[in-house]
């Protein structure tokens, strides 16, 4: 503003009675660090030109624009453009008094107008404050005062001292759900990001009272609701109240209105489009009609609409969509038509300074020269969004330097990348720990790392991974990991170490298909001791394998992330390359989701396994199917199936089947707990080596409810169940229990 103000001051002092003159020469007064000669290709000043008013405004437009110069006159006499500058003070030191961190500092430091050896503009001094302020705020320091103070210093220099007094951290005690929320609280506290501050919460940010982070839950919010139909939900209020204890209680205001359905969904084509390009359409209209309304459901229609326009070689096609109300009903209607011929001119990208510029481009769906497509370019800000690198992604269409040229600006706002966790927890089946770092977006490439070690009773697991979710801008995921098991086992009579080394990839062949790829290479080392089985001393030794493994996945379901309806399904197959004992795996698993009503979503999951030895050997011990024990609740961890005298073997085949519904709320809000009911069934059978030893093939059963508990002093889960069918050998567990936390 106070530059525009000095723009117009000087225009009409200095030009308004100016008329054309050719300038032949120029002179320069009062620079100091700037030279004349930079001055004239800064301001772009040609000698024996003819300069009017117009060229004399965007000479000073130029000059202004480098932010050297206070203030700048123009003249012209006598053939000579006399330029009389001042230059701002240069700023030699940036000071921060009242934070220690020194990563704090830079954090900050980076992000501020004003930096160290540019130019000292009093304007943007106020605005810095105000950003620290705001990011102290994110911090949790919400009632944090930032004074500043300059240094005057020879040749025209100057400090700025910020004076920060943080004071302390606003943390949320409480977090309520009021109105016609139609949702289960526990359900809400899931999809938002703010948390209630507990003591085990050592390490998340999300505990402090966050203003950004309040508007995010208030959008996120919004959107989940949506997902599920209701199309005209409201979030009427948020409001923060900070306690004498500094801590504060936020309050969400949820009116969910009537849940719609899509009744009809029109299309709308234009005169000029042959109509019979779109007729495939109508099998997607079909699928959804008579659903309840999604923004998910819309997108998969115009994605749908996209292939079609791809097949179809067209170009500058656009589309619109209209959704009309009618009572607790949706009419969708997509207009098709031929818009403008505009071309890409030019993709600019704002604001990562860590992530390379490669990272972002290999998610555009838009290149220059490409033409122009408003969908394709709100379909990349989504998946760089999905990055989960950047707190904030903008799109910006600008005008480019012909009537049918587009510049686009896209502007990121990168957040921290990082996450440290350990949990801890202890149930029925014994102790455990696990410490793990995560890292998505390494050295600025968009690479994820991920690392984690687990201690238990009698084993200790440890695994590194990297992946890159857009290996060499090729849109597939590259990753390689490397793992760590030792067993120790003396009840058993034996203790194995196994390490194992892979690299895979996986990408999408078709709409929702993905294929996975990858090899294998593992070394398994078994020591046994007197009181070990017979089959354990025989295979006793070390063994190593190189395994070709591959996976195929249809993933139709609403969305990743608790979904309500659809389903995945998977089939994975591990072939030996080169194998001291080869075997061969076949995997597959089926997972639907049906939504009930708001509150009951049910699911129903099959999961299925085979190994077989190949060249007549039999399946070496480590390798041995055991039932999951989330797939098979009711019974004692690795205590089903064949057994070779008091030792669990495991078998050659397992399949297993779960029908689950989370039940509507039994027990009061204030509770914060959740349950289930769940019906298992499962069976593991077969010992290739002694087939005297799979008696135990008989179907196991299981009926029970789980509970989650937000306890005070943790997330605590309680299982209780009651076999209905078993073998004599199984080791039932009607109780089961688990505290565990992330920190």
């Amino acid at each position: 503003m106070n530059k525009i103000i000095i723009l117009t001051a000087i225009f009409f002092i200095s030009f308004h009675s100016l008329s054309a003159e050719i300038v032949k020469d120029f002179k320069v007064e009062g620079n100091e660090r700037i030279s004349s000669e930079t001055i004239k290709v800064y301001g772009d000043i040609e000698l024996n030109v003819n300069y009017d008013e117009i060229r004399l405004n965007t000479v000073l437009k130029n000059l202004y624009e480098t932010d050297f110069f206070e203030s700048i006159d123009l003249t012209i006499k006598n053939n000579v453009l006399n330029i009389r500058v001042k230059e701002y003070q240069i700023i030699n030191n940036i000071i921060f008094e009242g934070e220690k961190a020194n990563k704090t500092k830079k954090a900050i430091l980076e992000r501020l107008q004003l930096k160290e050896k540019n130019s000292f503009i009093k304007s943007k001094l106020n605005d810095d404050v105000e950003l620290i302020k705001s990011i102290y705020g994110s911090l949790g320091f919400n009632f944090v005062k930032v004074d500043t103070q300059l240094e005057i210093f020879s040749e025209n220099r100057v400090d700025i001292i910020f004076n920060v007094d943080k004071g302390k951290k606003t943390k949320i005690s409480k977090i309520n759900f009021i109105g016609d929320k139609k949702i289960k609280e526990r359900r809400l506290r899931d999809i938002i990001v703010s948390e209630e501050s507990k003591f085990w919460k050592v390490i998340t940010k999300n505990t402090n009272l966050n203003n950004e982070n309040i508007e995010l839950d208030k959008r996120l919010l919004k959107n989940y609701y949506r997902s599920l139909g209701y199309y005209d939900v409201q979030v009427l209020s948020s409001k923060a109240i900070v306690k004498d204890d500094n801590t504060s209680e936020i309050t969400y205001n949820i009116n969910a209105g009537e849940r719609f359905r899509i009744k009809k969904i029109k299309t709308d084509i234009s005169d000029v489009l042959n109509k019979q390009d779109f007729i495939g359409l109508k099998k997607s209209y079909e699928k959804i009609i008579g659903k309840y309304y999604s923004p998910f459901l819309v997108k998969g229609l115009l994605e749908d609409l996209e292939e079609l326009i791809i097949d179809n070689d067209l170009q500058f096609i656009e589309h619109s969509v209209n959704e009309i109300l009618q009572k607790d009903e949706v009419e969708i209607v997509i207009n098709i038509f031929e818009g403008e011929k505009l071309l890409v001119e030019k993709i600019n990208f704002k604001g990562n300074s860590i992530t390379e510029e490669s990272v972002l481009r290999s998610e555009m769906l838009l290149d220059e020269g490409d033409p122009f497509n408003n969908l394709k370019l709100q379909q990349s800000v989504s998946k760089l969004k999905a990055r989960n690198i950047f707190g904030l992604v903008e799109s910006n269409v600008k005008d480019g330097s012909g009537k049918d040229l587009k510049i686009i600006e896209i502007s990121v706002e990168e957040k921290p990348t990082g996450e440290i966790s350990a949990g801890a927890g202890v149930g029925t089946d014994g102790g455990s720990f696990a410490f793990n770092i995560k890292e998505n977006n390494y050295l600025g490439k968009g690479i994820k790392l991920d690392s984690f070690l687990e201690l238990s009773r009698d084993s200790v697991k440890g695994a590194f991974e990297i992946k890159n979710p857009n290996y060499n801008f090729s849109g597939n995921e590259l990753s390689f990991y490397l793992s760590s098991t030792q067993n120790d086992k003396p009840d058993q009579g034996f203790e194995n170490s196994l390490i194992a080394a892979g690299i895979g990839t996986k990408f999408e062949q078709y709409k929702n298909i993905f294929l996975s790829p990858s090899i294998e290479f593992s070394h398994d080392d078994l020591r046994v001791n007197n009181s070990a089985s017979s089959a354990l001393q025989k295979q006793e030794g070390t063994f190593s394998e190189i395994a070709a493994s591959y996976g195929v996945t249809l993933d139709e379901r609403n969305r990743a992330y608790a979904p309500t309806d659809g389903f995945i399904t998977r089939f994975s197959q591990k072939i030996p390359v080169v194998a001291d004992s080869p075997y061969l795996v076949n995997t597959y698993s089926l997972s639907t989701y049906k939504q009930i009503n708001p509150n009951i979503i049910g699911a129903a999951k099959f999961y299925g396994a085979a190994i077989n030895g190949l060249n007549d050997k039999d399946v070496r011990i480590s390798k041995r199917l055991f039932v999951p024990t989330t797939r098979l609740r009711g019974f004692e961890s690795g205590k089903i199936g064949p057994k070779d005298g008091s030792d669990y073997i495991g078998g050659n085949y397992v399949t297993t089947l779960n029908l689950e519904a989370n039940l509507p709320n039994l027990l009061p809000e204030s509770t914060r707990t959740d349950i289930m009911a769940f019906l298992d069934f499962g069976n593991v059978w077969h010992v290739d080596y002694d087939s005297s030893l799979g008696e135990s093939n008989k179907l196991r059963s299981t009926i029970g409810i789980s509970t989650n508990w937000s306890s005070p002093v943790g997330p605590m889960s309680f299982i209780f169940s009651q076999n209905l069918s078993k073998a004599k050998s199984d080791k039932t567990q009607g109780f089961n229990f688990r505290l565990g936390t992330t920190f």
